[in-house]
């Protein structure tokens, strides 16, 4: 979780006003090392009226609506991450589950 936070500012200069764990294992089976490596899914709500510092690592930063984010993701498990976050936090908080799925 703190890795996220701080992957988050470090390559957007954004700094999260709430976090979500989506509930969501993402795994990668990694086949030049032999290793399976599972990753947790974190959902960064940051100030509307922020604007993303890109980072030298990138060469420009949009914000995109859902659907055209979907459109652009090469793997289908992107895809399924972003539908299962619309539908626990889409509406600006995880609802009845908030205090389950909130982590700060």
């Amino acid at each position: 979780m703190q890795a996220s936070l701080r992957e988050l500012e470090e390559e957007t200069g954004l700094v999260a006003v709430r976090l979500y764990n989506a509930s969501r294992l993402e795994s990668f089976y990694r086949h030049r090392v032999d290793e399976v490596a599972l990753i947790p899914v974190f959902v960064a709500f940051v100030d509307p009226a922020a604007e993303p510092r890109v980072s030298s690592e990138h060469d420009r930063a949009e914000w995109l609506q859902p659907a055209q984010a979907l459109a652009r993701f090469a793997w289908p498990r992107e895809r399924r991450a972003l539908e299962d976050i619309l539908s626990m936090v889409g509406g600006g908080d995880a609802g009845l589950l908030d205090d389950v799925l909130r982590v700060c």
